[in-house]
């Protein structure tokens, strides 16, 4: 054995490592040994029929290779069937040994009946074998040295003597000869089976890497799915109150209230709303998670879609003194409107948010068969090293204080997670201290020229009737601000906590509601798509309703989706709410639940 074997770092490995050495001995020994045999038959069938080898000790000979052969092949067909662990390794590496002694010796010793003293010629076909055989073995015993050397130095040592001590130049000369070559030999298998131990230990420190990794990735997994249930469980018990907040705010504006009060509720709404797009940031990445995100592509003109989105956001912009500006553009492109206007909204968002000096331009360039949509700014700009890391949830590059201000990290994910759901390749530039752009490749479309909208939606929801509600909430806050808001919209309303209270309201009511809008999450682990369906069948028709959640855990967000029901989340405007009740109270007459 090598000096490099004897180096294992500790008593596991090298047991690893010699049990897998002594694995390839039997797997390997096998072919070389019938092989031996059957030459070994060859040989002393060859010399008996020269008449120079006598047939008895032809047949002692070969009975004893096919004896110890025999059972070697036995041995080694136990060790396959046995699989022993890797700390039994010495025990079976001995008795591979031992065979492979026996070998040595037996070729040794008929070395001695074989070479025909006379006959140079079949002396040189003994040489010829026995050379064969050592070089034949090297590759089936070489990956444990002790079973080569064993066979080796016991089966040519005797041919050695007996060529130096035959008194001739010839044989003198096959002496010197075999000097010479017997120590390439040793070389040979050293480096064989060096090479194979080399082989041995990468592919275990591959594997033991392999295994680490998936280790690692089990617990970043973990993590991921802790981080996810802690800001479910977050998120859901915040939502709560800011949703009966933003209930309360609109229930307020149906009143007429002094100048200076309303001047006070559009802070608290533009408060709400703040924490609404935080929310909404987190239920976004909630959503990606669930993989309840679907992409359907039309026909997106750019024009409209930036010009919206600037001007949105230009004012956030001009509050630091940065210009905001856009390309007119006449292109469209293949996409999903409201994924790909999510995009747009969190790059120029971002831009406004960083950029503290210059300006933002926003355009689009013709590239080969796609639309380059392309966000500059004069921003800070971002570090080489940092450019992958800006795509990492909560990880932002020059917010040590958490501003609320400038985001929670989630903008650049939700960006990349939906590029990748569109198939639009994006791409950053950067130069630190300069600025930076993002641009999102999207293929290109002809251009749909669409009519404006008429403004009738004021009219449409002013002329509804009113309706029977049936708002469903574990939350006290929540169900009175529920009921504040949906009475200011002049609809009659019942609150209820459960599915007992539900009943027990409808049967004081005598009449089935119109619209139920129901929580998602109720108390003692029921939810509110199987309450929806027990009312449904308790009353006999079928409802429509609206889900409302402050839930962000994925499998929940799929079995909500998965209902059919809208699903809103809070918290919620009370503008969507709104728009929400009045399309469903719209609905032609209701079908039998039954039916």
């Amino acid at each position: 054995m090598t000096a490099r074997e004897t180096t294992a770092p500790t008593s596991p490995q090298l047991d690893r490592l010699r049990a897998e050495q002594v694995r390839l001995l039997y797997a390997n020994g096998g072919f070389p040994m019938l092989v031996t045999g059957f030459v070994s038959l060859g040989l002393a069938s060859l010399l008996v029929y020269q008449r120079v080898l006598s047939p008895i000790v032809a047949a002692i000979w070969i009975g004893a290779i096919a004896a110890h052969t025999l059972v070697r092949q036995l041995v080694r067909l136990r060790y396959i069937r046995t699989r022993p662990p890797d700390a039994d390794w010495r025990r079976w590496a001995n008795r591979f040994v031992a065979g492979s002694l026996a070998g040595g010796v037996t070729w040794g010793a008929g070395v001695l009946w074989l070479l025909v003293p006379g006959r140079f010629d079949l002396q040189m076909l003994v040489v010829t074998v026995l050379i064969a055989i050592v070089y034949g073995t090297m590759t089936g015993f070489g990956s444990y040295l002790p079973a080569f050397f064993v066979l080796f130095l016991p089966a040519i040592a005797p041919a050695v003597v007996w060529f130096g001590l035959q008194g001739d130049v010839k044989h003198y000369v096959c002496f010197v000869l075999f000097l010479a070559w017997a120590p390439t030999v040793v070389v040979l298998a050293r480096r064989y089976n060096a090479t194979l131990i080399e082989a041995l230990r990468l592919r275990f420190e591959n594997a033991d890497l392999v295994e680490d990794l998936t280790a690692q990735k089990a617990i970043a997994e973990q993590a991921s799915l802790a981080k996810s249930r802690f800001l479910a469980s977050a998120s859901h018990d915040l939502r709560q109150p800011v949703h009966a907040l933003g209930m309360f705010i609109g229930a307020l504006r149906s009143h007429r209230l002094p100048k200076r009060s309303v001047a006070l509720i559009d802070h608290l709404d533009a408060s709400i709303a703040a924490l609404d797009g935080l929310f909404t940031s987190l239920l976004d990445i909630s959503k990606l998670d669930a993989g309840v995100v679907e992409s359907r592509v039309s026909v997106v003109p750019l024009e409209p879609l930036i010009g919206r989105i600037c001007r949105d956001l230009e004012g956030e912009a001009a509050q630091k003194g940065v210009a905001l500006t856009w390309r007119p553009t006449d292109l469209a492109v293949w996409s999903d409107p409201m994924l790909l206007e999510r995009i747009l909204r969190n790059l120029i968002g971002n831009a406004a948010r960083y950029t503290d000096r210059g300006r933002i331009l926003v355009g689009c360039r013709r590239r080969g068969p796609g639309v380059s949509l392309e966000v500059w700014d004069t921003g800070p700009g971002i570090a080489p090293a940092l450019r992958e890391a800006v795509f990492e949830e909560f990880y932002q590059v020059s917010n040590p204080d958490r501003d609320r201000a400038k985001g929670l990290g989630l903008g650049l994910p939700i960006v990349r997670r939906l590029t990748a759901i569109l198939d639009h390749p994006l791409t950053l530039e950067s130069w630190p201290g300069e600025g930076s752009v993002f641009r999102v490749t999207a293929p290109r479309a002809p251009y749909v020229q669409r009519v404006p909208a008429t403004g009738r939606g004021d009219s449409v929801l002013a002329g509804l009737k009113s309706a029977l509600i049936l708002a469903i909430d574990d939350e006290s806050a929540i169900r009175t601000a529920m009921a504040e808001l949906l009475r200011g919209w002049g609809h009659r309303v019942i609150v209820a906590a459960d599915e007992a209270e539900a009943l027990s309201a409808l049967a004081a009511e005598g009449a089935a509601p119109d619209l139920i809008v129901c929580d998602y999450r109720l108390r003692d682990g029921a939810n509110g798509v199987d309450l929806i369906r027990r009312l449904q069948v308790a009353v006999g028709v079928e409802i429509p309703a609206i889900l409302v959640t402050g839930d962000t855990a994925p499998e929940n967000i799929r079995r909500a989706q998965a209902s059919g029901y809208p699903l809103l989340h809070k918290p919620l405007s009370h503008v969507r709410l709104r728009a929400a009740v009045s399309s469903l109270i719209r609905r032609p007459s209701r079908r039998s639940a039954a039916g």
